[in-house]
């Protein structure tokens, strides 16, 4: 199936929210395509800047998630994730890309609206898909660094001036957080979807318990993005065996193992959000 538009696949996702997962090998990849598969639900691939930092560059991760794409009936896109880099994002959509994230949350708030109006017309003008997100000044984590919460006024005044199609917000997640035992403020999701006329994007998900993404869905988190969930399953069957194998030197031995590993956490995840 040829990559299916993000809109697309957040109305497909419905009424359960749509699964997100962050991609750093080709096992990832695989793992996340078997898993829309399995649970015959829409999935997005993403590859974060840090992700095309580690590798060297973006293309031979990216062209591998979209010939995956196009060779999986499942309903899959792939996305750029967290890109402060203009060029980065150019070159995500000349390879196929069809749907990023520009990260300016790092700014102060009028110059992030400036820069994010800036690269949405960019991309709306080659018919990608647009997600941006509202954050705190110099903040690391940028919206989702602990403490931070969008304000729904801000919000909408944002999205407004930019012209963005989806806006990660702030409501108690953190990135890369090691236990699901994150609150979210389900009051506050309510509010910010009554008002934003653009899907709403939680991110740090994999420190969110499962009710607690159950009800994020139900006040209105349309696009869920798991990453850490995903590295710390890999690594724990991948430490598993090679603590029993020692001797072990095939990476085929336990890297399938680790990809076993992600693709049952993915499934865990789209049959989680399905059921909100």
């Amino acid at each position: 199936m040829t990559a299916v538009p993000m809109p697309d696949l957040v109305a497909a996702a419905q009424p359960g929210g749509l699964g997100a997962f962050n991609v750093i090998t080709l096992e990832h990849a695989e793992a996340i395509v078997a898993a829309a598969e399995s649970a015959n639900r829409p999935a997005v691939l993403q590859i974060s800047e840090n992700t095309v930092r580690y590798h060297g560059g973006l293309k031979p991760l990216a062209r591998a998630c979209l010939h995956l794409a196009a060779d999986s009936p499942a309903a899959l896109a792939v996305h750029l994730d967290h890109a402060t880099s203009r060029e980065l994002i150019t070159e995500a959509v000349d390879i196929g890309i069809t749907s990023v994230m520009y990260d300016g949350s790092a700014l102060d708030y009028a110059a992030n609206v400036e820069a994010t109006a800036a690269v949405a017309r960019w991309c709306h003008d080659r018919g990608a898909h647009i997600e941006a997100e509202l954050g705190a000044i110099g903040g690391k984590n940028g919206a989702h660094t602990p403490g931070v919460r969008t304000d729904p006024d801000e919000a909408v005044a944002f999205v407004s001036a930019t012209g963005v199609d989806a806006l990660a917000v702030a409501v108690g997640s953190a990135h890369a957080m090691h236990t699901r035992d994150a609150l979210l403020d389900d009051g506050l999701i309510a509010a910010l979807a009554a008002k934003l006329p653009v899907p709403l994007v939680l991110h740090g998900s994999s420190g969110v318990s499962d009710p607690g993404l159950r009800a994020a869905v139900r006040h209105g988190m349309a696009k869920i993005n798991i990453a850490t969930r995903l590295n710390i399953v890999l690594a724990d069957a991948v430490r598993s065996v090679l603590v029993e194998h020692p001797s072990l030197s095939d990476p085929r031995r336990y890297l399938g193992p680790g990809r076993s590993a992600v693709q049952h956490e993915v499934e865990h995840f789209l049959r989680v959000l399905s059921t909100s």
